[in-house]
């Protein structure tokens, strides 16, 4: 199979089986470019997630442009980025003709309530992934980076200090790029 193909069926899949969002997205797309075709390494997919968390748009679609382009340029980000979105195109148009028809149904509602924690349990597996890929490699625990996420965590459960996800994602960077100078500077 080209690789064309094979990006398109593999963001298929993912858009196909990532139920819940970009979070829910993270333990499909890792394994499609990380353990199944070896397009990533590890450290590369938790930079993807950096970049794909940090740009505008969703998770899956920034995902599928950064991989389409690593793996066969701007053909590959077209080709990835379809393949990613086709399957929710298709699937919404089904739902939401079957929602406005049958919204009432006891049976619906039932089958959304069994979703959920579903959903959120592929979200929370992804997030103890990605908390593993960011405090540390091979066992070994990164301090400034779990500095960072504690601090992180606190500031955005905290009423009392009002910065949100985007102030925070420019501060993490000041940070980053602050350790790294210190880091590299000294001997």
């Amino acid at each position: 199979m080209s690789i064309l193909l094979t990006l398109f069926f593999s963001f298929f899949q993912i858009g196909l089986f990532s139920i819940g969002g970009g979070y829910a997205a993270m333990p499909l797309i890792q394994a499609q470019t990380v353990d199944i075709h070896g397009w990533l390494t590890a450290t590369e997919f938790a930079d993807l997630v950096t970049i794909a968390e940090m740009t505008p748009g969703p998770i899956a679609i920034n995902s599928a442009t950064f991989v389409g382009m690593k793996v066969a340029g701007i053909t590959g980000v077209v080709v990835a980025t379809l393949g990613n979105i086709l399957p929710s195109v298709i699937i919404m148009l089904l739902l939401a003709h079957l929602y406005a028809k049958y919204r009432e149904q006891t049976l619906l509602k039932r089958v959304l309530e069994g979703v959920r924690p579903v959903v959120v349990a592929a979200i929370f597996t992804a997030g103890l992934s990605l908390l593993q890929l960011a405090l540390g490699h091979m066992g070994q625990v990164d301090i400034f980076a779990l500095i960072v996420f504690i601090l992180a965590f606190v500031c955005l459960n905290s009423r009392k200090i009002p910065l949100g996800p985007i102030a925070l994602l420019i501060l993490g960077a000041v940070s980053g790029i602050g350790y790294a100078v210190v880091t590299h500077a000294l001997p």
